[in-house]
């Protein structure tokens, strides 16, 4: 397999859960940092702890869990925050969700990501020749979602790249 493929063959297949297919039951901490990681680790250093969502809960990134249980709106939100903390700080990642919270509900803002995050990635994987246009309406705030995504499908190539040549040259 040449170098392309290698590097190709880790987003072939990535998928994120929609929201509606995000568990009913809520989950505990360690539960809600297994499932995150579970669906993420196809992405390379995209990961989270249970240290890191309790961070988030203590500024207020996403609402405090209800008897230590975290539902489908905070899951939804932590893959959100798990994927563009690579690129944003924590002061842009509060704005973000904020705009976000003012303009959809977390199952539509959530699936858009999903899906925004899976034709990207193809994109600058050299799966597909162009970008697709994802969600009917284009305005500011999927505007700046876009480049979020962008910014972080651009490093995982890159760490990709070079953790595919690096095992070439042992």
């Amino acid at each position: 397999m040449n170098r392309e493929a290698k590097i190709q063959h880790a987003v072939r297949h990535f998928r994120l859960p929609r929201y509606q297919e995000l568990p009913t039951v809520e989950l505990y901490l360690d539960q809600t940092t297994e499932l995150l990681n579970e669906h993420l680790a196809i992405l390379g250093d995209v990961k989270i702890t249970s240290s890191m969502i309790s961070n988030y809960v203590k500024h207020q990134l996403i609402r405090r869990p209800v008897k230590k249980r975290y539902g489908a709106d905070q899951l939804a939100e932590l893959f959100f925050i798990a994927v563009a903390k690579n690129v944003m700080p924590l002061s842009d990642l509060k704005v973000a969700l904020k705009m976000q919270r003012a303009s959809y509900a977390t199952a539509t803002a959530y699936d858009y990501f999903a899906e925004e995050l899976e034709n990207v990635l193809a994109y600058v994987f050299g799966l597909k020749a162009r970008l697709a246009t994802v969600g009917a309406e284009q305005g500011e705030y999927k505007r700046m979602l876009r480049n979020i995504i962008k910014a972080v499908a651009y490093k995982i190539y890159v760490d990709a790249y070079f953790k595919v040549k690096n095992a070439e040259e042992k």
